[in-house]
C-alpha cells in the first residue's frame, strides 16, 4: 500500500516522562524503514529476510516501510507487490533523492512508538535488532545505534572501509567531543516522541543525518543506547566513498559553527517531566556529601603531588582538579542539570575560586610566609654561636634569601618585601645597629618575632 506525503512534525516541546511502551491490540510498536534507491536486486530478499525475523522472534505487532527515494530503476515496483503481499509491509515513494529525507518522511508520519531503519543489504546481523530497540520499549533509553567500533563487535570488511570509519568517528571525537562510538552504521532506533522534537533541528538530508540526529540528541542529554553488531560489508556497496567524505566534512564544519553559537540545543530539549530537581533537604544533603569527597579527594591529591610539584604547586593543582569535579558532580547530583548547556559557565564561575586559595601567603594566612621563615633563620643563626653577628637581621635574612619587611602591612597579616642588601663592612668591626622596632609592637625573646604589645600572645619562634 503506497503512502501519501509526510504530514507535518509538530514544533519540539517538553519531552513527556520516559516510561514502557504498551502494546495497544494490532497497533504496530515497531515500524523499521528501509531506506532505497535503486535497489531492485536487494530490496525484495532483503524484504522478505526481514519479514521473516521479525515474524519469527519479535514479540509485538511490527510494521516495515520502504521508504523509496526517488529510484529509477524497478525498486517502486517490487516495493508495491511486497506491499500487497505481505500484511506487515508498506511503502512511501518521494520524489527528492537522499537517505536522511526518507528517513525523515517515514518516521514523521508513523504511529508506532519507536522508529527503526535497516540498510536494505541487511550487513548488520539481524539478531540485534531485539536488543536494539528493547531499551526504547522499556524506557530505558532515547535512541539506540548499532556500533562496529565497540568491544564485542564482529566485522568483516576491507581495509579501506575500515580506516575510512575509523577516521571518521576518531575527526567526530576530536572537532564535536561526541560519546558515542560509531555514527555511521545503518542500523538505528529511536522513540517516537523524541524524533518528533529532534527531527525538525536537523538540517541534513543525505548521509549526514544519522550524525546530525546522533550529535543533537547527545549535546541535550538524551541517552544513546549501543549494542555491538555482527556486521558483513558488501562488496556490491555503491555508496561513493569519497562524495559522502567530503559531504561529511561540510556537515561537520556546518554542525560546529552552530554548536560554537550555542543555538543547538535549544533551551529544554532534553528535560522530562519526571526530571523535577530534588527538594532543598535533599539538595543539601548532596551538596554536602559532593563537597566532603572532594576534600577528601583535594588531600589525597595534594599529598600525592607534593613529593614532585612542591606544597604551592601540588595545592594548586589539586585545587583546580578538585573545583572541576566538584561543579561537574553538583550540576548532576545537586541541580539534577543533564547535558552541556551551561557547563562551561559553571566551571568557569568555580574556577575563579581557586586562586584565592591555593597559597598560604594571603591575608590571615598561618603558612610559613617569609617574616616567619626569617625569624626561624635568625633563631637559628644565634643558637650556633654566630656571636654578635647574630643580631644583625639584614644579614641574616639575606643569608637565608628572604626579604626585609617594610611598612605596617605586617601587623594586618601580609608581609611585603624587598630584597635585602648586606652593607660592605669589615667582619671584625663588631655587631652593626640593631633592627628598628615598630610602634605599639616590641621585640619577642631573642632577637625576633614581633607581637603586640599588651597581649601576652607568644612569638611563633620564641619558643614560649
Amino acid at each position: 500500500m503506497q503512502k501519501t506525503a509526510p504530514a507535518p512534525v509538530r514544533e519540539p516541546g517538553t519531552l513527556p516522562g520516559r516510561s514502557p511502551v504498551r502494546a495497544d491490540g494490532s497497533e504496530p510498536v515497531l515500524d523499521v524503514v528501509v531506506p532505497v534507491f535503486d535497489e531492485e536486486r536487494d530490496l525484495e530478499p532483503g524484504v522478505r529476510r526481514l519479514h521473516a525475523h521479525l515474524r519469527k522472534s519479535f514479540p509485538y505487532p511490527f510494521r516495515i516501510t520502504v521508504a523509496d527515494n526517488a529510484s529509477t530503476d524497478g525498486t517502486p515496483r517490487i516495493a508495491a507487490r511486497l506491499a500487497a503481499e505481505l500484511p506487515e509491509v508498506e511503502w512511501l515513494r518521494l520524489a527528492e533523492k537522499g537517505r536522511g529525507r526518507a528517513l525523515r518522511a517515514a518516521w514523521s508520519r508513523s504511529p508506532a512508538p519507536v522508529l527503526a531503519y535497516v540498510d536494505v543489504d541487511l550487513s548488520t546481523g539481524l539478531a540485534a535488532l531485539l536488543p536494539l530497540v528493547a531499551p526504547l520499549i522499556s524506557g530505558h533509553s532515547d535512541l539506540a545505534i548499532g556500533t562496529r567500533l565497540a568491544p564485542g563487535a564482529r566485522v568483516v570488511r576491507g581495509p579501506k572501509r575500515e580506516f575510512v570509519s575509523r577516521c571518521y568517528n576518531a575527526l567526530l571525537r576530536s572537532t564535536l567531543a561526541v560519546g558515542f562510538s560509531d555514527a555511521q552504521c545503518g542500523f538505528k532506533a529511536v522513540r517516537r516522541d523524541v524524533a518528533e522534537r529532534l527531527l525538525p533541528l536537523v538540517r541534513d538530508g543525505e548521509w549526514f543525518f544519522d550524525t546530525e540526529l546522533l550529535v543533537i540528541a547527545e549535546r541535550a542529554g538524551l541517552r544513546i543506547h549501543e549494542v555491538p553488531v555482527d556486521w558483513v560489508d558488501d562488496p556490491d556497496s555503491r555508496v561513493d566513498v569519497r562524495a559522502t567524505a567530503l559531504a561529511d566534512l561540510r556537515g561537520i564544519a556546518r554542525l560546529g559553527r552552530t554548536l560554537a553559537r550555542g543555538t543547538l540545543p535549544p533551551p529544554g530539549l532534553g528535560a522530562r517531566a519526571e526530571a523535577a530537581p530534588p527538594g532543598l533537604v535533599a539538595q543539601l544533603w548532596r551538596f554536602a556529601a559532593v563537597g566532603a569527597v572532594s576534600t577528601v579527594g583535594h588531600l589525597l591529591l595534594y599529598a600525592a603531588l607534593r613529593p614532585a610539584a612542591g606544597a604551592q604547586a601540588a595545592n594548586a593543582l589539586a585545587l583546580l582538579v578538585c573545583a572541576v569535579g566538584n561543579t561537574a558532580a553538583n550540576r548532576r547530583l545537586t541541580f539534577g542539570l543533564r547535558g552541556r548547556g551551561g557547563a562551561l559557565r559553571h566551571h568557569l564561575r568555580g574556577a575563579r575560586r581557586v586562586p584565592a586559595g591555593s597559597g598560604p601567603q594571603r591575608r590571615g594566612a598561618r603558612g610559613p610566609a617569609p617574616a616567619r621563615a626569617g625569624c626561624l633563620a635568625r633563631r637559628g643563626t644565634r643558637r650556633a654561636g654566630a656571636g654578635g653577628a647574630g643580631h644583625d637581621a639584614a644579614a641574616v635574612r639575606a643569608a637565608a634569601g628572604l626579604g626585609v619587611p617594610v611598612g605596617d602591612e605586617g601587623r594586618a597579616g601580609m608581609t611585603t618585601t624587598v630584597p635585602a642588601v648586606v652593607p660592605d663592612r669589615d667582619p671584625g668591626a663588631g655587631p652593626g645597629p640593631a633592627p628598628p622596632v615598630r610602634p605599639g609592637v616590641r621585640p619577642g625573646r631573642g632577637c625576633c618575632a614581633a607581637r603586640p604589645a599588651g597581649t601576652g600572645l607568644s612569638s611563633p619562634c620564641s619558643g614560649g
